[in-house]
């Protein structure tokens, strides 16, 4: 009966790196949005500004998404240690 009982339980296996990730990707997420969100907020202000605005909004948008890029590569190199 123990034998049974034995076979029929589950174990529950996490992939860390997966949760990792996914953790990783809110906060690229939400900066993101912030990024274009304020672009757009600033060119409705400054309309005359638009090409420098637009210059560093997709500078700051790059070094946001080099985050989530980072969250997806470091779980690997860790794993692989």
């Amino acid at each position: 009966m123990s034998a049974l009982a034995a076979a029929a339980t589950q174990t529950l296996q996490l992939n860390f790196g997966a949760l990792g990730y996914g953790l990783a990707a809110i906060g690229p997420g939400i900066g993101i949005g912030l990024v274009f969100g304020h672009a757009i907020e600033a060119m409705a202000r400054q309309p005359e500004a638009t090409g420098r605005i637009s210059l560093y909004m997709w500078i700051g948008f790059s070094l946001t998404e080099v985050l989530a890029l980072l969250g997806l590569v470091v779980p690997f190199i860790f794993h692989a240690a």
